[in-house]
């Protein structure tokens, strides 16, 4: 029986191995983690993770062909592929800080293969790394080896959280890159034979280590660039009366561009678009090309722009003080459909509404108080290394209060911000909501998910992002 280990039981771990493991069941599958409450979790009734369809797949397989443990060792040792997935943060400090991608987790974790392997192992890039990462790994094992035979293969994800189950069941591509070595490509065919379980052998695309690794970041930076795209158009149709939606309807019919990331919104988050880009930034000055670097910076900046222009919004279209002010956020996590919050625009939004003293109440189905309180409280990029080197308890933001019922988050509230286009804001009950706010009520609309006309008619004053401004708003021009 072929044994596969992934190392790193977190969003993209968890999920492939699963679903491998579901679709390969005469592949025993280990998922292994060094967080005895991680691994707990998967081992429980409470997944660690929200996914829609995920919580199936494990109960289908765990105990048969998929074991979660926190044996990591044991189970590196036995197994014949050996998936790497651990966190590759952004360097907080040193050489490359708030760019290149910290390698300590995957260098540990080399190091540990190198040290209890005594069988030939494939040993395959899942996380998402910098260009070169398979080649400083490659070296990490071959001067550790004691004459055992390491190939190292890079297989990045390109799953969208929140669809991840049927990315995996259906994927666009599949990617695998290796050595283009008679052991390289027979390491490529061994990988090639799990995915071709279950997807057609058209999708599974071959290419040299480098080409794999740049693949992930390029489509990433690619898809945060449409969403800067349309972002920045958004801003020009609030300022002479466009309607961003039609405007991006009108496009996306074009065949050459298509439909899909042009969706305007309060700004794109999670764990991946914004390290990625800073990423590709770091590569492209360390190689001599500043021009480049120049170009994928200005995607972060439309970013970090629209968030700051609809914090300003907020807070010029309410007297420009929200000082003591109750406002209501509907949404944390960074889209529909997950409980992640990394890089979420709800943090940037809030801190700059608490910056100006106002009084947050905040209410996400999946989203828990403690995370919500961490994320408003953890310094930049901290969020992405492991939970137990975090702050132990964040101080918590007296300013803010979590709590699990719109109507309760909304209740008295000067003003209501639309953070994640969670479907359940689309059908709630707006008319209580009003009755029961402060006046004049105000929405923000963040995520372009209700009926302005329907709102303005109970007598709300609404701003939804790249739509032509209410009358009041116009009076009281954002300065950005």
């Amino acid at each position: 029986m072929v044994k596969i280990c992934c190392i790193g039981a977190g969003y993209v771990g968890g999920p492939t191995m699963a679903v491998i493991a579901l679709k390969c069941p005469s592949i025993e599958v280990a998922v292994v983690d060094i967080s005895v409450s991680r691994i707990n979790a998967w081992n429980s009734d409470q997944l660690p993770i929200y996914e829609p369809g995920l919580d199936g797949v494990v109960k289908e397989c765990r105990g048969r062909n998929l074991f979660f443990s926190t044996d990591v060792e044991k189970h590196v040792s036995e197994a014949d592929i050996v998936f790497v997935s651990v966190n590759t943060p952004t360097k907080t400090r040193g050489l490359g800080a708030g760019k290149a991608a910290d390698l300590t987790y995957w260098e540990s974790a080399a190091r540990m293969i190198a040290d209890v392997s005594k069988s030939d192992k494939i040993v395959v890039e899942k996380s998402t790394v910098p260009v070169k990462t398979a080649e400083a790994i490659e070296k990490i094992l071959t001067h550790n080896s004691k004459g055992i035979k390491f190939q190292i293969l890079s297989n990045p994800e390109f799953l969208a959280e929140g669809t991840a189950i049927k990315d995996l069941f259906n994927p666009d591509r599949v990617l695998i890159g290796g050595r283009e070595t008679p052991e390289g490509q027979k390491a490529i065919s061994t990988l090639k034979a799990v995915y071709a379980h279950w997807v057609p052998e058209d999708r599974i695309l071959t290419t040299n280590l480098w080409s794999a690794e740049l693949s992930k970041l390029a489509a990433n930076a690619f898809l945060a660039q449409r969403i800067s795209s349309v972002n920045a158009i958004s801003a020009l149709c609030e300022a002479t009366g466009a309607n961003v939606s039609q405007v991006a309807y009108s496009v996306g019919t074009d065949s050459r561009i298509g439909p899909k990331f042009l969706n305007a919104s309060v700004g794109f988050g999670g764990s991946c678009f914004q390290k990625d880009i800073l990423n590709l930034v770091y590569i492209c000055e360390c190689n001599g090309l500043p021009e480049v670097a120049e170009y994928w910076k200005q995607v972060i900046k439309i970013n970090d722009y629209q968030k700051n222009r609809f914090v300003n919004r907020v807070v010029a279209s309410m007297f420009n003080t929200v000082s003591n002010k109750k406002i209501a956020v509907l949404g944390f996590a960074f889209k529909k459909d997950t409980g992640d919050t990394r890089e979420t625009p709800a943090i940037d939004v809030c801190k700059g509404l608490l910056g100006d003293k106002a009084r947050l109440s905040i209410y996400d189905p999946q989203v828990s108080e403690d995370q919500i309180q961490r994320d408003l409280t953890l310094s930049k990029f901290e969020w992405d290394h492991p939970t137990h080197l975090q702050p132990m308890s964040p101080t918590t933001v007296k300013q803010v209060s979590v709590v699990w019922d719109a109507y309760e988050a909304t209740k008295e509230a000067h003003a209501v911000c639309i953070l994640t286009e969670w479907d359940e804001f689309k059908t709630l009950d707006y008319q209580r909501i009003y009755d029961n706010m402060q006046k004049p009520a105000f929405i923000f609309d963040g995520r372009n998910v209700v009926d302005v006309d329907k709102l303005r008619d109970i007598g709300f004053i609404v701003f939804s992002i790249g739509k032509p401004l209410d009358p009041w708003l116009k009076d009281m021009p954002a300065v950005a």
